[in-house]
């Protein structure tokens, strides 16, 4: 097996590392799907290197190095170096952790559909979200074959967008897929994104001209799909792109957005700062900005409510981002000493 077709480069190895390179295709509870040059099989964390706080858990898409066991269950030694990762709040931690969803990706389909599921507020939470992950947000608004006219959809996720391109397609009639093709190049990784529905798993078969995933009949009541995936995985298709399939989120909780904040809510934060008064809040103080933009209809009220929402969430897990900043130095800090004791043993 071709591992580079996987997207793995040399120069993601670590110096003096042990192990055989491997990408995670699944993750189950405790178990993970990988493959590597020797193959594809099952995995396990060695519980010395990750339930210690050495290793950061691997999700789907990650790198890792791993000591392969053939026809047995493989153990994963470490995770490497992750270039672009998608994490949200977990929604079974009560608002303590970040659960990561994807890594090691180059873009983002943010998918909504154009029947029942199209909503500004929830695409503003997801470009947020992908603007901090690292990766390129692409909007894919999906059964095109579902509505008469579209125009108006499309205007409003291009008004919350900012250059973000906008592509419209039905995966039942290929309407619109041929749009995609500048991102679906070989050695390429796309994480789909979106609520139960969207029409995710009908987009990879579309894309993959087969019956590879299951997919159920959308409901003739309200046109929504009923949910297909039920766990992250990594898919290579015969194209030589990889697409990450992920459940449909119910909840997206903000953690640590402070950058994609800045690029998603760019028009609004053009406005902080030019108050009359430096210590303004934005609500009745004369000479302020904001308000200003929102009167002369340059800001919507609808907008600057959402961009208040998501600081308010923001500030809200700040504290609890303190422990995975102090966790990530710790293993920097354990990777640089373990580094300088190898030198100094030769």
């Amino acid at each position: 097996m071709d591992f580079v077709n996987y997207g793995f480069e040399s120069s993601m190895m670590p110096e003096d590392s042990q192990g055989i390179p491997a990408r995670i295709t699944a993750v189950h509870r405790g178990r993970y799907e990988v493959v590597c040059e020797l193959g594809q099989g099952l995995a396990s964390l060695k519980a010395g290197e990750y339930y210690n706080g050495e290793e950061l858990f691997p999700t789907t898409g990650d790198f890792v190095l791993i000591d392969w066991q053939g026809e047995g269950e493989s153990r994963i030694l470490k995770t490497l170096s992750r270039r672009t990762l998608f994490s949200r709040l977990d929604p079974s931690s009560s608002g303590h952790a970040a659960q990561a969803v994807a890594a090691n990706f180059d873009y983002v389909f943010i998918m909504q559909s154009l029947n029942h599921d199209f909503n500004v507020r929830r695409l503003e939470r997801y470009l947020t979200l992908t603007w901090q992950s690292g990766a390129e947000p692409v909007i894919v608004l999906t059964k095109a074959d579902l509505v008469p006219d579209y125009s108006e959809q499309v205007g409003e996720a291009e008004t919350v967008s900012f250059g973000v391109k906008v592509i419209v397609i039905s995966a039942k009639t290929g309407f619109g897929l041929e749009q995609l093709s500048d991102y679906l190049m070989p050695g390429k990784t796309i994480v789909f994104l979106g609520s139960s529905g969207v029409g995710k798993s009908s987009l990879v078969n579309a894309l993959a001209q087969s019956d590879f995933m299951d997919v159920k009949e959308i409901r003739e009541e309200d046109s929504r799909g009923r949910h297909t995936t039920t766990y992250r995985q990594l898919i290579l298709l015969p194209q030589g792109y990889m697409l990450i399939d992920t459940p449909g989120m119910r909840e997206l909780g903000m953690w640590d957005v402070t950058e994609g904040i800045g690029q998603s809510f760019a028009d609004v934060e053009e406005y902080l700062g030019k108050c009359k008064f430096s210590d303004c809040r934005h609500k009745t103080e004369p000479g302020c900005a904001v308000q200003k933009a929102i009167a002369d209809g340059n800001l919507s009220a609808q907008r600057w409510n959402s961009y208040l929402k998501l600081k308010k969430e923001v500030k809200y897990t700040d504290d609890k981002m303190g422990y995975l900043r102090e966790r990530q130095q710790r293993h920097k800090e354990f990777e640089k000493s373990k580094r300088m004791r190898k030198k100094t043993d030769k």
